[in-house]
């Protein structure tokens, strides 16, 4: 039976750390497997790993197996760790897995039981195994560009530009940082246009996230995994408003939604067009103009208008405040000086008003 099995080609990694011991020299740098190391080569215990096992030592009552999803409370320790309070942890659902490769090749099953003809798509280059595992189950495989030999950073254009061909319910692999193995990293800013896209397409994010702590620290080094909850800031960017006003775009809409983190709710393409967050072109904005010119008798025709269109107040205010931001970003490129802006809303009559208020020292 065993005579039937070929030898599998050798790991080029383990190859280089055989070399590496095998080399007599003294001035020698070993390249092979990403661990840390000391100045004398060696990998020693880190002093809280050690003192987390001796604390172990001296309270663990039991041997007993803990069930299909490992230790609950290690799960919930790295929710926190990696996703801090970014997500809701009741959205969160973990299991620990014997190491880095168990873990991936376990998402990979997964993703080939819910969906067998998925493309999941790795960067170029991306680490081995994830291309091994890949192929030994026989599951499609997609390939963006990613590293620039040029600069050595990232081809974020190329990558772009490739992942624009994914058809929804891929899985894109992305590294969370200390990219394996060029070490090129997507920035903050790339981190949204990436959430963006995969939002727009569709597909399903997966993060592999070795090396948190190792690039620049641990929260830093996970502030683009973090960044879905940060949804005001990608509304702003997106619409070029600043944060304040997106967040009260986010707040509106739990408003007219009646939701809340208790209570969540899935917003669709109706709920976006009842308050006008499609795009200006949403009826709104000639009450606004009216309203901020101080068109007195234009104003009641509008508001006259915005009730025979069912025009929904909240969506009013949202556009007030789209208008506000907008004469604030013309104001900003016209003054040479500092800018005050000052942007009031009131209840009048059970309708929305505005007052805005522009000053500048010249």
């Amino acid at each position: 039976m065993f005579d039937k099995i070929k030898p599998q080609p050798e790991d080029k990694i383990i190859k280089l750390i055989g070399m590496f011991a095998a080399d007599p020299r003294d001035l020698k740098l070993d390249l092979g497997v990403g661990v840390y190391k000391d100045a004398n080569g060696n990998t020693p215990v880190m002093s809280a790993v050690k003192k987390a096992e001796a604390r172990l030592l001296e309270t663990q009552d039991t041997k007993k197996y803990v069930g299909l999803l490992g230790n609950l409370d290690f799960v919930d320790a790295m929710r926190e760790l990696v996703l801090g309070d970014s997500v809701d942890a009741a959205r969160v659902t973990g299991a620990q897995e014997p190491g880095g490769t168990g873990a991936i090749r376990q998402i990979f099953e997964l993703i080939q039981l819910a969906e067998p003809d998925a493309t999941v798509w790795i960067s170029k280059p991306s680490w081995p195994n994830h291309e091994a595992i890949l192929n030994h189950l026989g599951m499609k495989i997609g390939k963006y560009r990613y590293f620039d030999e040029t600069t050595c950073g990232v081809d974020f254009d190329g990558m772009m530009a490739d992942l624009d061909g994914v058809a929804e319910g891929d899985v894109v692999l992305l590294h969370g940082c200390c990219h394996n193995p060029t070490g090129a990293n997507i920035t903050l800013e790339q981190w949204g246009a990436v959430t963006d896209l995969v939002l727009a397409k569709k597909v399903v994010p997966m993060i592999d996230f070795a090396y948190q702590g190792f690039g620049d620290g641990l929260d830093a080094d996970a502030a683009g995994v973090r960044l879905d909850g940060a949804v005001a800031e990608r509304i702003a960017r997106a619409a070029h408003l600043d944060v304040r006003l997106a967040q009260s775009e986010i707040d509106k809409l739990a408003l007219y939604l009646d939701a809340s983190p208790q209570s969540p709710k899935q917003v669709d393409s109706a709920a976006l067009d009842a308050i006008g967050a499609v795009s200006d072109e949403d009826g709104f904005m000639s009450l606004v103009n009216a309203v901020l010119s101080g068109d007195q008798p234009k104003l009641a025709g509008e508001m006259v208008r915005m009730r025979e269109m069912a025009l929904n107040p909240v969506g009013l205010l949202l556009a007030f405040e789209r208008r506000a931001a907008q004469l604030a970003r013309i104001a900003a490129r016209l003054l040479t000086s500092s800018l005050a802006i000052q942007f009031i809303l009131t209840k009048c009559s059970g309708w929305a008003t505005a007052r805005i208020s522009l000053g500048a020292r010249w």
